[in-house]
């Protein structure tokens, strides 16, 4: 059993999906996060980039007691997981699209993926896809602009409709009716993915999943919560008091908005 927190990190807000799913599920757990919103987007950064901050910041969270580490990105997972399990010793749980439920789910046999070009030109998404499709097809679209709407709070103005628009249109008209959200920033999106995709498309996020990994992984190593009052804290790397009341919307229960160290 443990009072120590659960630490988070994400290139912005979108991790704060995952931190939903993990607040849902385990409502006793003190949260850390780290928004690397200084060095946002992740997906159009290089593999050394994404290794550097991850290992930076992962040693910062470990540095202030984390007893697991949550790679709440997409991006970041594909590039820095192996790494980051080699030089740290707590349980380190990334995040992956939901590739094999929509193999078991669609019934066209076609699977629409959304992501950031660097998870969708990444070997890890590449085995998946061979893993799990053999007999499906796989459509992608890498989403320009969706991480910076959510970033900027512009979830649902006319131009992040038109860029939602203009990534879902064509792997539904490729016949997918199962949608893929490869990316954490993007359920915060799912509104108006439900509106241009419609009722009739199956719409798979990956917040619980990681979530529930991330409760084995505590339950394995006996690293649960003692029943303490959890302690929510969210740091970011840019301009913490620009991010406030997103992350208040969507995390009521977080204490602590502070800028990360440098």
């Amino acid at each position: 059993m443990s009072s120590a927190p659960i630490g988070v990190f994400d290139s912005g807000l979108g991790g704060l999906s995952v931190v939903r799913a993990i607040v849902e599920l385990m409502p006793s757990e003190s949260l850390l996060y780290v928004a690397d919103t200084a060095h946002c987007p992740y997906g159009s950064r290089s593999v050394e980039y994404l290794r550097a901050r991850a290992m930076h910041i992962s040693a910062w969270l470990q540095a202030q007691g984390a007893k697991a580490i949550v790679v709440a990105c997409n991006s970041a997972t594909v590039a820095t997981i192996a790494t980051l399990r080699e030089n740290f010793s707590l349980p380190i749980i990334g995040i992956e699209p939901a590739i094999r439920p929509a193999a078991a789910n669609t019934k066209s046999g076609v699977i629409g993926v959304l992501a950031t070009a660097a998870t969708l030109g990444s070997a890890h998404l590449a085995a998946l896809i061979e893993r799990h499709t053999e007999y499906h097809e796989v459509v992608t679209s890498a989403c320009p602009g969706w991480v910076e709407a959510v970033e900027a709070g512009a979830l649902d103005s006319p131009a992040t409709r038109a860029l939602v628009e203009a990534s879902v249109q064509p792997l539904l008209d490729a016949g997918a009716d199962t949608l893929v959200l490869g990316c954490t920033h993007f359920p915060f999106l799912r509104p108006l993915i439900e509106v241009v995709a419609g009722p009739s498309i199956r719409i798979l996020e990956t917040g619980m999943p990681v979530a529930r990994q991330l409760q084995r992984q505590l339950q394995s190593h006996q690293l649960a919560a003692n029943g303490s009052p959890p302690v929510h804290r969210f740091l970011s790397s840019a301009n913490p008091a620009a991010q406030a009341a997103f992350v208040r919307h969507y995390w009521p229960g977080v204490g602590e908005i502070a800028q990360l160290p440098a």
